[in-house]
């Protein structure tokens, strides 16, 4: 089915609900696609009969799987629109089905347009999952105009070749020292400027529902954000009190390097606690008033998003690093949540 701009195959999520007879359904899907949920709940219900509830809560992608709660209200299946799975995740606490939505819209114009901003010939291609099925088409015409495309396979997070996720960059770390430049797919702009600073090679933006082709703004926006970071650093230096942020989304948990922090912090004499939260948000910490820094385990769009709205200072693991004197800014990382 096609909906608001997106290609949604529902059938096989459809024959495993026959299959298994459930009768009660849950449906995830993102904040762009909630306007025409009840045209996916009519297209689901006309192949099968059940009960369908809409989670409102927002989804931020695979790593959001659905709170093992809904079985209290009887769910016994999630339907998750717009994500493909994390695979190293692996059994889900309710049979989950992810839907892919796929964008019809075109991305050959804003490529041709995007091919006087490469560097070299050799590039790296990625895109995010609404236009994977795109990338045959985006390596054709980079051949076409005398460019090599490179489309690198990723980690045990990542389910296609030359996908990112916000969290995740390691199709283009994995081929980082062979290309001389990337061209990123899709819209937005903290997938490529989280590329640039993971890849630290040209990245070339190309929206395809903007028809615009970003270079320079990409490279601004990655030096106002390392501006953001030295700061944030600089204020958590004195800090002797540190909140350990841990992620109650099962795909955004590390709770081993939550536990590694914490003894790193003791064995400098630094006081420290664990903070789980599910959404995080500026207000939900606001009441920590003793803790001079937090430290953030979870999502890593978390300490760089809204880095303003909070009071106190939010760093990543490879920030505290350089806090506690363990790494130098000069070598500087992404944070990224891998399959390690």
């Amino acid at each position: 089915m096609k909906i608001s701009g997106y290609l949604i195959d529902l059938e096989q999520a459809v024959q495993t609900i026959k299959k298994k007879g459930y009768e009660t359904i849950a449906l995830q899907i993102p904040e762009g696609l909630k306007s025409s949920a009840s045209k996916i709940i009519e297209s689901v219900k006309k192949e099968i009969k059940c009960e369908i509830i809409v989670i409102a809560d927002p989804c931020f992608g695979a790593c959001d799987i659905a709170n093992y709660e809904l079985k209290n209200i009887g769910v016994e299946f999630v339907i998750q629109i717009g994500h493909t799975p994390i695979p190293n995740l692996g059994n889900d606490l309710i049979p989950t089905a992810f839907v892919n939505a796929l964008s019809s819209k075109d991305v050959m114009q804003v490529v041709e347009k995007s091919l006087a901003y490469l560097d070299g010939t050799i590039v790296g291609v990625v895109t995010t999952a609404q236009h994977l099925h795109t990338l045959k088409a985006v390596e054709n015409i980079l051949k076409k105009h005398n460019f090599v495309p490179v489309i690198s396979g990723g980690d045990k997070r990542i389910a296609a070749k030359g996908q990112i996720l916000g969290c995740n960059f390691s199709t283009g770390t994995n081929i980082a020292d062979k290309v001389d430049s990337f061209l990123f797919v899709g819209s937005g702009n903290f997938h490529p400027v989280g590329l640039l600073l993971s890849v630290k090679k040209p990245v070339i933006a190309a929206d395809p529902y903007s028809g615009t082709v970003k270079k320079q703004e990409i490279s601004d926006l990655k030096d106002t954000i390392l501006r953001q970071r030295y700061g944030a650093i600089a204020n958590s230096k004195n800090a002797k009190k540190f909140g350990i942020l841990i992620g109650i989304k099962r795909g955004q948990q590390r709770i081993k390097l939550a536990y590694n922090i914490k003894d790193m912090l003791e064995s400098l004499d630094k006081k420290s606690f664990f903070i789980a939260m599910d959404n995080f948000a500026p207000v939900s910490l606001q009441s920590f008033r003793d803790v001079d820094c937090f430290v953030s385990t979870s999502c890593p769009r978390i300490a760089i998003d809204d880095y303003l709205q909070y009071k106190k200072p939010i760093i990543t693991p490879i920030e505290l690093d350089i806090v506690l004197g363990k790494r130098k800014w000069e070598d500087y990382q992404f944070d990224q949540i891998t399959s390690d």
